[in-house]
This record gives C-alpha cells, structure tokens and sequence, in this order.
C-alpha cells in the first residue's frame, strides 16, 4: 500500500474552513483506503492529512477526479503553505 503524511499551513482562522473543503471532495476516491484530517493540537492554522492508498497510480488517478480538482481550486486561497510531505510504503494497520 502506498501512504502519504502531510502537513499543511492554513491562512489564519482558516483551519476550520478549509479542513471542511478538504474532506467535502474525498468520497468515492478509488483505491483510498483512508484520509484522515486532522487540527494539529499545538499549531491553530496546522493540518494534518493522513492518506493511505492500494497503490502510489490510485492517488496520482485521484487528483483528476472533479470533486477532488473542485475541492483543490476551491481551497487553494486557504492554504498558507506546506510544511512537509513524505510518502511511505505502508505495511498495515487498524482498518486496513
């Protein structure tokens, strides 16, 4: 399985705002077996977005999806910048 760990920057006292876009274009991604968003508890404008997918070709596949490219366009004047991002090969887990 293919896995991504992201952390993302909003615009401040945007957190909430963009949290919401980000999880309105996630349904019916083929291949996502989790997306996650979280609030970073020390950081009011950090995220953190969890993914894990069957494989690294059903993410790259996902970001042409409309919802998702709505989603994207839409929360981009949000998004003050990304911290990190690192992608993983992921061996199991809860739910997988």
């Amino acid at each position: 399985m293919f896995g991504l760990l992201g952390k993302m920057r909003a615009q401040p006292g945007k957190r909430a705002e963009l949290i919401a876009i980000l999880l309105e274009g996630t349904g019916g991604m083929p291949g996502c077996k989790a997306y996650i968003v979280a609030e970073d508890v020390k950081e009011p404008d950090a995220i953190w977005i969890t993914e894990v997918w069957d494989e690294a070709e059903s993410h790259k596949a996902s970001l042409q999806l409309p919802a998702v490219q709505a989603a994207i366009a839409k929360g981009r004047p949000l998004i003050a910048g990304f911290d990190s991002q690192v992608e993983l090969n992921v061996a199991g887990g809860v739910g997988l």
